[in-house]
């Protein structure tokens, strides 16, 4: 065996599922190639899952649900499984797959499997820019690899190795030793901080915190990988920097794409923001005919997802007034007639006489055409009412379709994240009430809008 291509022992990796949820689904089939100065050696079994395989499953693979009803179950795999892995470079196509589904079957039998994992994707990606397709159907076609059965897992993982020697035939090994060590990289972390976060880190959407060494917050950041930007914090020219010097802890919670990764970064920042007692908003009220003026009112006393003309969010009632006396010098408003003066009916308030009100205080404009400019002012700051009868799921799926999350949502409110059905009507029946939160407010809002998850209308608990 040259040892350029195998300069420390490797494993080709892939498995065969009932699906592509990290949540539900289970591994059916598992095909290892091992590789090191001994030369090659291939293993791999069906697996029982213990529920039924798909017909889209069986179409795909032409794995039966019979076929795998004899199969040994993983907990009787698992110590010849992590016998062969140990102490290799995991590669896989689209790695994260198929570690996170062994790392998860692992989880359940109270193990926690660890590894330096390779993605052939990454791989290619990195030595062959100038390509723009990199899925294992392109590589094999640009490299003429034949498969004998595609989809089923020693097969894809043979053409993995077959991949693997191609490129080394391209290409000069201290290019493609870069190149991994570029993916798979360790960085040299503080000596404060726990070594197994090199291999803990997930390759996931979500936000992440950073923390001294007792316990103060440094850092709270969402990210679309958190594992690359946790690690960029630490590369070689930024190792000296305060934050690395004084962090201590990282926390992290996975999301399955943005809007999770938003409502992670509030979670963990709960301790650090404002608290919400004084949250309040302007509503409009009708005096008489034509004349409609803002009052100031309390979350404690209104529910902001179901009240009429509100505008506005503050955390409190001097922000609120501030807020309202920019808007009147911008439009000319009234101070008496929006209520930020104090003059008696019929006498000129201080905007008057600072010429920055039209009038209305002394009879020169119309109360309506003053009120018709106010709610102009105001329109732009109009809260939306819940468009739903009740609770929605809005659902978001990561872009490999390996996970799913059921974000439950209720009056804007967030009450909880869930991965399935059955855990969100579980969560539905004790969901607990939460005070109005104009940053969910906001970022929920803004999703729907922009039509960016999948929504599920909920019956009424």
């Amino acid at each position: 065996m040259n040892p350029d291509i195998a300069p420390e022992p490797l494993i080709f990796v892939d498995l065969e599922t009932t699906g592509a949820n990290f949540a539900n689904d289970r591994i059916i089939e598992i095909g290892f190639v091992e590789v090191d100065q001994q030369g090659s050696r291939e293993w791999s079994s069906l697996v029982n899952p213990g529920t039924p395989v798909s017909e889209f499953i069986t179409g795909l693979t032409g794995i039966t649900s019979a076929m795998v009803s004899t199969a040994p179950r993983f907990e009787q795999l698992a110590p010849l499984v992590l016998e062969k892995l140990q102490g290799r470079l995991f590669i896989a196509h689209n790695a994260r797959f198929d570690y996170t589904f062994l790392k998860r079957e692992f989880k359940r039998l109270g193990i926690d499997f660890r590894a330096p994992n390779l993605c052939t994707v990454k791989l290619s990606r990195k030595l062959f820019p100038e390509h723009h397709r990199h899925s294992l159907d392109a590589l094999l076609a640009r490299y003429a690899i034949t498969v004998g059965d595609r989809h089923r897992a020693l097969a894809d993982a043979q053409v993995l190795w077959d991949l693997w020697q191609r490129w080394h035939e391209l290409l000069p090994a201290e290019t493609i030793k870069d190149a991994i060590e570029a993916i798979v990289g360790r960085p040299d972390l503080p000596a404060q901080l726990d070594p197994a976060l090199i291999d803990d880190l997930p390759e996931a959407p979500g936000a992440y915190a950073m923390y001294g060494e007792h316990g103060n917050v440094l850092l709270i950041k969402r990210s679309t990988n958190i594992r690359q930007q946790v690690f960029a914090h630490f590369a070689p020219g930024k190792r000296e920097t305060a934050l690395v010097r004084d962090t201590w802890r990282i926390e992290w919670r996975e999301a399955a794409g943005e809007l999770g990764a938003r409502l992670r970064e509030l979670e963990l920042s709960a301790a650090t923001r404002k608290p919400l007692d004084d949250l309040c908003s302007w509503q409009l009220i009708r005096h008489g005919e034509g004349d409609f003026r803002p009052q100031l009112v309390n979350s404690r006393d209104v529910d902001f997802a179901l009240a009429n003309d509100l505008f506005g969010l503050y955390m409190n009632r001097r922000e609120a007034i501030h807020a309202l006396r920019k808007l009147s010098e911008a439009h000319r408003l009234c101070h008496s007639q929006i209520g930020l003066g104090t003059g008696k009916p019929g006498e000129a308030c201080i905007g008057f006489k600072q010429k920055t009100c039209r009038g209305v205080c002394v009879g020169k404009e119309a109360v309506s055409l003053h009120s018709v400019r106010l709610m102009t002012a105001l329109a732009k700051f109009k809260l939306s009412e819940w468009p739903f009868a009740g609770p929605v799921a809005l659902i978001e799926r990561d872009e490999f379709g390996m996970r799913e999350d059921y974000h439950l949502i209720s009056c804007w409110r967030h009450l909880g994240t869930v991965h399935d059905e059955a855990a969100l009507h579980d969560l539905l029946e004790i969901r607990s009430e939460s005070r109005f939160d104009p940053d969910i407010y906001r970022i929920i809002n803004k999703f729907l809008k922009a039509g960016k998850v999948r929504v599920l209308p909920l019956p009424r608990p």
